[in-house]
């Protein structure tokens, strides 16, 4: 017999023909060594086959056979029993009767049965069979049954066939592109560049493209097997998928895993005095139950809009006057008396789930990689995920939530501007669109709607057919996870603020062309006081530059601007921005800071209709009205927003010209390096500002 690719003889057999018996071998060469088996053992292992006898039985394979047509099937079967016939005499295992002479094994060779059976199907019209051909059939039926008896067509070896260089070096360029979504353009570049590629590798003219024909067909054969054939979007999201195996994102908690992300909403909105744009949607969803959060802005997330969304999941949301009383939180199926009693708060609240996150995962968006936006999280005790860039699988929930809102709630709205241009009306920009405060307003309510809505993704283990609500689920999880009430104060919410180290001198804290000053920063606060040398915890408001928060021993302490009482009117970082950039420096710097307070005062009472606004004015006065203040949840004094203004402008704005909240100043009086030391050189030059999106400090950024 065969086995390990060496052969043996049975030397001896211990017990009966049974799986337990014992099989003695001995090998056939002259150490003749000796070897014990079981039978089972021996004849399981798939190298064991008995030399000279007849072939292992196989099972037929009929699920390959089913991948072919039904002339293909019954060719391969009709040939099977040719071959059976030509080494056992008979078609079939189980024949039985007087064999054919000329298939007899006892009175013919093998040769002649072979011959014999090529005359007879070329007597009945077989073509192109011959003894060889015969021959063929049985080897490949001793090999790979009756599946290797179906003719298979011949896949394409282009790559295999091709120079391994160029192969190379078209998967290289093919890699280099899905992830920057760079356009296609034509095959003739890609061949050029691949020319270009294996030059500075290996030398001018050391490796040749094939023509371009040929390299036409070696790219679409490369593409199909990287996957990435198809459009640019196709192409980005292959590219940017992980390897697999994929597992499912399992939390069974609520809280334990929020994902949070920002994107353009597919509907127009107006601003004031005619500006139309498309505002930016920032979400947070809960994984274990789908709770939805969400806030609209003009283009351009701030920091301030990812600590309110947080303040948004972790406190009750107070029912509108103008809701009807089906979306109170009496009338779910939540636990409302129960949570009553530990949360006073709910008692006239809406059905929608309180939840403190644990972990939330993010992308590589500067809004929420900042170290403001960690440093709130972990005041919080949340464990902040970011994704590897260029990566939306890894927050798929979020994704796919953002196409659910635009089919249940955008695409109802006027304005809606489809998905892509391709399905954009006509005459979008003229249809009754709708202002930024009021789209809020609807997501608020259309938001407590999704959560009485059933969820395919939501089963309860003893109900696995049903479709939960996210209130459902929540109400189902809460005996789990339990829950405690998270009243957050004036100092939770400072926290959540935007966070800049910053030097105090004698004139007080200086930054984007403002001075803040106060008795508390002079005092003498003793060890306690946290400081990274001569710089101080400060935390700011965006839409509130009148004043910031320093972190003291006591805790923080509010700081006033020395101009605010020259202002005459609320104002945002927006208009500050619009102003510093009209209004140029003519003397010093406490000279230029009060020029800047007047020309921000004088703007101000034009802006409230006490004058006239250039078309730029205009535009920074639509943006700014239109931000709309998002209602901060009760539980502590309301610190993220202004009062409205007179004139109606809110005090809340958004930047989209700008990644972080700051403008540097032009000659602050300290410098400091990222280590905390002075660093003189940088004086004459300008301050040298450690705030939230500085990229060299910030191992978190890309």
């Amino acid at each position: 017999m065969r086995f390990n690719d060496r052969d043996w003889t049975v030397a001896g057999i211990e017990g009966n023909l049974t799986p337990q018996a014992r099989i003695w071998l001995a090998e056939n060469h002259e150490a003749c060594g000796l070897a014990v088996f079981s039978l089972a053992t021996l004849i399981g292992d798939p190298s064991f086959e008995m030399k000279d006898g007849p072939p292992r039985l196989r099972v037929p394979q009929t699920g390959l056979l089913s991948t072919v047509s039904e002339d293909q099937q019954r060719r391969a079967l009709a040939i099977e029993q040719h071959v059976r016939e030509v080494e056992t005499g008979y078609p079939t295992p189980n024949s039985e009767g007087p064999v054919k002479p000329p298939y007899n094994p006892e009175t013919t060779t093998l040769a002649q049965r072979e011959q014999a059976k090529a005359d007879e199907l070329t007597a009945q019209g077989w073509t192109s069979v011959s003894r060889a051909t015969v021959r063929r059939w049985r080897a490949r039926y001793g090999t790979g049954g009756v599946w290797a008896l179906v003719p298979k067509r011949r896949s394409s070896t282009l790559p295999g066939r091709a120079d391994a260089e160029v192969v190379e070096a078209v998967r290289k360029l093919l890699h280099q592109e899905a992830p920057r979504s760079r356009s296609r353009g034509w095959k003739k570049r890609m061949r050029r560049e691949t020319q270009w590629w294996l030059d500075a590798k290996h030398g001018p003219g050391a490796v040749r493209v094939p023509p371009q024909s040929t390299f036409n067909k070696l790219l679409d054969k490369v593409e199909a097997v990287l996957g990435l054939g198809g459009t640019v979007a196709q192409r980005r999201a292959r590219a940017a998928r992980p390897e697999p195996p994929f597992t499912p994102t399992v939390a069974l908690r609520p809280g334990e895993l929020v994902m949070m992300d920002s994107t353009p909403v597919d509907v127009l909105c107006v601003l004031d005095d005619g500006v139309v744009a498309r505002p930016e949607l920032t979400t947070a969803l809960d994984v274990a139950t789908r709770s939805l959060w969400g806030i609209l802005r003009p283009p351009g997330s701030k920091l301030t809009d990812v600590a309110v969304l947080l303040a948004q999941m972790m406190t009750p949301m107070t029912m509108r006057p103008d809701w009807p009383a089906t979306l109170s939180m009496a009338s779910s199926v939540i636990p409302h008396e129960r949570l009553v009693s530990l949360d006073e708060r709910l008692n006239d609240a809406a059905a929608r789930p309180v939840i403190v996150p644990k972990m939330i995962v993010v992308d590589q968006g500067k809004v929420f990689v900042s170290p403001a936006t960690r440093a709130a999280c972990e005041s919080l005790g949340i464990s902040l995920q970011p994704v590897p860039p260029a990566n939306g699988p890894a927050k798929a929930h979020e994704e796919r939530t953002f196409g659910s809102l635009n089919s249940l709630f955008c695409q109802w709205l006027p304005g809606h501007t489809g998905a892509n241009v391709s399905e954009r009306g006509s005459k979008v920009e003229q249809e009754p669109l709708r202002t930024l405060q009021e789209m809020q307003e609807l997501l608020d309510e259309f938001l407590v709607h999704w959560h009485h809505r059933p969820h395919e993704g939501l089963r309860h283990p003893l109900m696995p057919k049903k479709a939960l609500t996210p209130n459902q689920m929540w109400a189902a999880l809460l005996p789990v996870a339990g829950y405690v009430p998270v009243v957050l104060s004036s100092q939770d919410y400072v926290e959540l603020l935007p966070v800049r180290w910053q030097p105090v001198t004698g004139a007080g804290i200086r930054f984007d062309y403002r001075t803040y000053d106060d008795k508390c920063l002079h005092e003498d606060h003793g060890p306690g006081t946290r400081s990274k040398g001569r710089l101080r915890e400060v935390h700011h408001n965006p839409y509130d530059p009148t004043r910031i928060w320093v972190r003291l021993p006591e805790g923080f302490r509010e700081v006033p601007w020395i101009h605010a009482t020259a202002v005459s009117l609320p104002f945002t970082h927006h208009i500050w921005q619009h102003i510093c950039k009209v209004v140029k420096r003519t003397g010093s710097r406490e000279e230029h800071e009060a020029e800047l307070a007047l020309a921000l005062d004088d703007f101000l009472k034009r802006a409230s209709g006490k004058g006239e606004l250039s078309r730029s004015e205009r535009r920074v006065v639509a943006k700014s009205r239109a931000s709309g203040a998002v209602p901060v949840p009760a539980g502590g004094p309301d610190v993220l927003s202004t009062p409205t203004l007179s004139f109606g402008l809110a005090g809340v704005y958004a930047a989209p010209e700008l990644d972080d909240d700051t403008v540097p100043d032009e000659d602050d009086d300290l410098s400091v390096s990222s280590d905390g030391e002075q660093d003189a050189d940088q004086v004459a030059d300008g301050s040298s500002i450690l705030d939230d999106t500085s990229r060299e400090n910030d191992l978190w950024l890309p």
